[in-house]
């Protein structure tokens, strides 16, 4: 970690991902209300994320899409592992960002992931609403999020129900259900917030969920795991 009272050096990896600059200008956002600021870079440079302070996966689109792009950068994985795994750099992963920590993928067909969150990314399927009718795919829009038993400095200091924006036909199911910090309802829960030791995980979009959404990355960006 950068010495104390030194801005933190936040690496946004860029790997052709769709949200990239929503999640960055919403992290700058945050980062200019703190004293000191913490420096948001945008990078696609291994090298950069694996020297960085703090590491942020955004992610919108397939699974194996996503995969590649972040493969096809090269040392890209091996920084990754070495900033988080080996320095254990807090890590935040957003929506499909989120579900590359997972050790597979099953959308159209079978396709290996970061697998540093035991478990398989799978279809929504078919789900009932409270009128019995199939809610519908994707998942988009507002809904709540249900805090499970193992708290997490993430979810500090939000109102004890937050609402947050889901956009995802695919969810997270981890071995390990000690995995989910928290939860959503749409036809039966669904992992909203997963992770373990200094990394963490979001299936919702933190940037688009207005103030819960900052308060959240703040909580991020303050995080001294």
């Amino acid at each position: 970690m950068s010495a104390v009272g030194a801005s933190e050096v936040v690496a946004v990896v860029d790997y052709g991902a769709g949200n990239l600059r929503s999640v960055a200008n919403a992290l700058m956002r945050v980062a200019g209300a703190m004293s000191p600021s913490p420096r948001i870079v945008v990078t696609a440079e291994a090298e950069t994320v694996a020297a960085a302070d703090r590491v942020v996966l955004p992610g919108v689109g397939a699974f194996a899409d996503c995969m590649g792009g972040l493969t096809a950068l090269a040392g890209m994985r091996m920084a990754l592992d070495e900033a988080v795994r080996d320095k254990a750099r807090p890590f935040l992963g957003i929506c499909v960002g989120m579900q590359l920590l997972a050790s597979v993928g099953r959308e159209h067909g079978d396709h290996p992931g970061l697998g540093w969150l035991p478990g398989a990314v799978v279809a929504l399927g078919v789900r009932p609403g409270p009128d019995g009718r199939a809610l519908k795919v994707p998942h988009m829009g507002w809904n709540t999020l249900s805090r499970c038993a193992i708290p997490h400095p993430l979810l500090d200091n939000l109102a004890d129900a937050p609402d947050v924006y889901f956009v995802h036909s695919y969810h997270f199911e981890p071995d390990d259900r000690r995995l989910v910090l928290a939860e959503t309802e749409y036809g039966g829960p669904l992992a909203a917030v997963v992770g373990r030791d200094t990394m963490v995980g979001t299936q919702f979009h933190p940037e688009k969920s207005q103030g819960v959404g900052l308060s959240i990355l703040r909580n991020f960006l303050e995080w001294r795991p």
